[in-house]
């Protein structure tokens, strides 16, 4: 087969998966029948969830078809992870070599893309946003050969937004690596999202969870979005059963035409809890960047004292170690009676 001929799918993957036979779990294999002795489990259901007691569908089609809907994309475009965390190290472990190849991402930033890749003796250019949180015109000459480049959109931890077409921009310069974007607070922005490019570039993966807006970070869902080359490559080294029964039946639910709604009400409410608390921060003379999240990063002159004051009061929020953002606090948006409290807390 040519070099030409390749998909990018098969020219960034690990050589050896190029022809490697993916393990066949007993449901993916499948059969038709009554008696199912087949996986070596117990045949005894002692759970009030249905077939508790059998393997669940390495990617359930249910819960595939009902983020295919709701993402507007097709099923085969699909995998669902435990959490994006998982998504990442799948990434890494299909296009990474240990010990030669590289990964690319934009700090500040969510630092598992760099940690993931370090577990895996993958290097890691970590490179800087600029003065505004944007990306550097000379990406391309910056990312030099990283088979994969993540971008946070909007950003962790600093809430700020890169537009899309941007983004699309960026894809376009870098037709020899995978940009992910990763849109884990999408829904409390959605006119920002990329999923829409996913026909156009077939070097764009998405990373999307149900953790945030949808209210379900114990329960660990999460998907990855791309073209069906990268899909059917990525496969190959998914474990077999990575997303449990529950987990199935509880993210089918939260995407409902039901549990939609009630997401989108809840993201109305966190948002206008958002404002209240950006503005309570700017009358105690925080320097506040938009929210673009369901946070906001607020910097202070008097960043210990505000510690103090919110370990008094018996709040938790988030401090970072990096040079950049010593003197800030991330701050999670909360219900009103607690966001009630933060600014009385804050204010008083």
């Amino acid at each position: 087969m040519g070099q030409q001929k390749l998909t990018i799918a098969e020219r960034l993957a690990r050589p050896e998966l190029l022809t490697l036979q993916p393990y066949q779990s007993a449901r993916r294999i499948g059969g038709e029948g009554q008696i199912w002795i087949n996986a070596n489990e117990s045949p005894f259901n002692n759970s009030d969830v249905d077939n508790l007691n059998r393997y669940p569908e390495c990617q359930p089609p249910a819960l595939i078809n009902a983020y295919a809907q709701y993402a507007q994309v097709r099923s085969e475009q699909i995998i669902t992870s435990r959490g994006a965390d998982e998504a990442i190290e799948l990434l890494i472990r299909t296009f990474c070599v240990p010990g030669k190849d590289s990964i690319a991402c934009y700090g500040p930033t969510y630092g598992m893309y760099a940690i993931s890749a370090k577990t895996f003796n993958v290097g890691v250019n970590a490179l800087r946003l600029n003065d505004e949180y944007q990306l550097p015109n000379d990406i391309a000459e910056q990312v030099s050969d990283a088979k994969l480049v993540f971008i946070c959109n909007p950003n962790n931890p600093t809430g700020t937004v890169i537009s899309p077409q941007v983004i699309a921009q960026v894809i376009a310069k870098l037709p020899d690596a995978l940009v992910v974007v990763d849109e884990a607070y999408i829904e409390f922005c959605p006119d920002y999202s990329v999923a829409n490019l996913i026909d156009q570039f077939d070097n764009l993966v998405v990373l999307r969870t149900l953790s945030k807006a949808f209210a379900l970070a114990g329960a660990r869902c999460g998907f990855m979005l791309a073209n069906e080359m990268i899909i059917e490559m990525v496969m190959r080294v998914i474990a077999p059963y990575p997303v449990p029964l529950p987990v199935s039946n509880l993210a089918c639910e939260a995407l409902s035409p039901q549990g939609i709604d009630t997401m989108k009400q809840q993201v109305s409410q966190l948002k206008q809890n958002g404002l209240r608390l950006s503005e309570a921060l700017l009358r105690i003379g925080a320097q506040v960047l938009p929210a673009n999240g369901n946070f906001v990063l607020a910097n202070f002159d008097n960043v210990t004292e505000i510690q103090n004051k919110l370990k008094r009061g018996g709040a938790v929020a988030r401090a970072y170690k990096d040079p950049a953002l010593a003197n800030s606090i991330r701050f999670s948006f909360a219900s009103d009676e607690q966001t009630d409290t933060l600014i009385k807390l804050l204010v008083d």
